[in-house]
């Protein structure tokens, strides 16, 4: 592996560089955003993670991870950070990061966050379906390259239509998987995330989410691109 380290303390960047040379892995390092930028377009091949710390003079972690993910690049992220709020935290989840370590902490728990993201990004699917792009590891998804917002429930659903790969998912199937209701609430929750879903997507166009009278719900290619 090559992992990138951005931390504007050269201490911690030399600490680390040296517990991963000390595992077989090699590293390259930056003191802040703008200079990660210009380490990576000078890289023959992209790293397999980067290290990111959140507070840095010029362009800090957050800017820089929000800037890498508008270009298209999913190379796997995780904050090291001093910054303790749940807050902080779950705003970095949400700009595309993979994990969140907090500083200080112990070599071996930072080994094992790296390769425990690294084994899941390799193994969790990322879907392609008519210009929808679902990364699951991520949590993030996109149409047509521009990203598209949404709820934690909207994505739990949008997820488990794209895992049946094209097999109608009842409501009751729904109810399970997306909310762990395991009886009928006589409500219209379903069909009133799934209406939500569909505005989020496809922006008055035709529909990725088909409605299967009698039977539920399946995602698949709008009819007109069919």
């Amino acid at each position: 592996m090559k992992i990138l380290i951005v931390d504007d303390d050269p201490k911690l960047r030399g600490f680390v560089a040296k517990g991963l040379e000390a595992n077989g892995i090699e590293s390259v390092s930056a003191s802040d955003g703008d200079e990660a930028l210009r380490v990576l377009a000078g890289l023959l091949e992209r790293p397999d993670l980067v290290l990111l710390d959140v507070m840095m003079p010029g362009k800090g972690g957050m800017e820089f991870l929000d800037e890498l993910r508008r270009s298209g690049s999913e190379v796997p992220v995780i904050f090291v950070t001093a910054r303790r709020s749940v807050e902080d935290r779950v705003k970095g989840l949400r700009t595309g990061a993979d994990d969140y370590i907090l500083k200080p902490f112990e070599f071996d728990e930072l080994l094992a966050r790296i390769e425990a993201v690294v084994r899941r990004r390799r193994t969790i699917p990322v879907y392609d379906i008519a210009g929808l792009r679902i990364d699951v590891a991520r949590r993030t998804v996109e149409r047509d390259g521009d990203r598209i917002e949404l709820s934690p429930k909207e994505f739990d659903l949008l997820r488990t239509l794209a895992e049946a790969r094209g097999r109608t998912i009842t409501r009751t199937e729904l109810l399970k998987v997306v909310w762990g209701i395991t009886f009928d609430p006589e409500t219209n929750v379903v069909d009133a995330l799934v209406a939500r879903l569909r505005r989020r997507l496809d922006r008055g166009g035709p529909s990725l989410i088909e409605t299967v009278i009698g039977e539920g719900y399946r995602l698949g290619m709008p009819k007109e691109r069919k």
